[in-house]
């Protein structure tokens, strides 16, 4: 005696969610890029947006992520080296800008009575809150504005800080305040910020994962990247 069971009309199981470590300037653009991609692919995407620095600790404690996208490439070559990250998917996907936001209008004004609290991401984390001691530094008013720094744990939540008032400006990334009239800083004044992407190599959907960093490199996320800010011609 035997049982047959048969199924009739039964959709196949969803395919499980990819889990995408992304630095935090990508939070916007990211976050409609997911869509697109499940839309047309049925994989769904879980982002865990966080300072880089954070998700590359994460990685190293064996947090289940599936893909990392990073706001520089230091940290992607730190977990290339310690065999992280699956050989042959490491890639630049564009070069992030750094951009003051609030009620400064050069990187002077910062240093004037009337900006009381300066926002920056942690910079042993965040490689936009490096780039912004960089270009202080730089521009010869980092010990004037030392005084008045608030460190956030990370991009988007500095630029939170100027929106809520609880800082007068805040370095973020361009990408997260384009529409909103921020100031460009000179690139020469800090060091290029080339993001990575790569598969993270305990990844359990590996063929998945795979597929959204060929999404992100492929015509149609480079063009996504180019609208919201970002220069893709550097890797080109």
């Amino acid at each position: 005696m035997f049982l047959l069971t048969v199924l009739i009309g039964c959709k196949p199981s969803p395919a499980p969610p990819l889990t995408v470590a992304a630095a935090a300037n990508l939070t916007a653009v990211f976050v409609r890029m997911g869509h697109d991609f499940e839309r047309s692919t049925g994989i769904a995407v879980v982002f865990s947006f966080a300072a880089t620095g954070d998700l590359t600790r994460q990685i190293e404690n064996a947090a289940p992520f599936d893909v990392f996208a990073a706001a520089d490439m230091d940290h992607i070559r730190r977990l290339e080296k310690q065999g992280l990250l699956l050989p042959g998917t490491v890639h630049v996907y564009g070069r992030g800008r750094l951009a003051l936001f609030g009620r400064a209008h050069s990187l002077q004004d910062l240093a004037t009575d009337k900006i009381r609290f300066v926002a920056i991401a942690k910079p042993d984390a965040a490689p936009y809150g490096l780039a912004a001691v960089e270009a202080l530094k730089a521009a010869g008013v980092w010990d004037s504005i030392q005084p008045k720094v608030v460190y956030a744990e990370n991009i988007n939540i500095s630029r939170q800080y100027a929106v809520t008032g609880n800082a007068d400006a805040a370095f973020t990334a361009y990408s997260l305040v384009l529409h909103d009239q921020p100031v460009l800083i000179d690139p020469k004044l800090y060091s290029p910020l080339d993001q990575g992407i790569g598969v993270v190599k305990s990844s359990t959907h590996e063929a998945a994962a795979r597929r959204f960093v060929d999404y992100v490199m492929g015509p149609e996320g480079q063009r996504q990247l180019e609208q919201n800010g970002y220069d893709t011609s550097t890797h080109k």
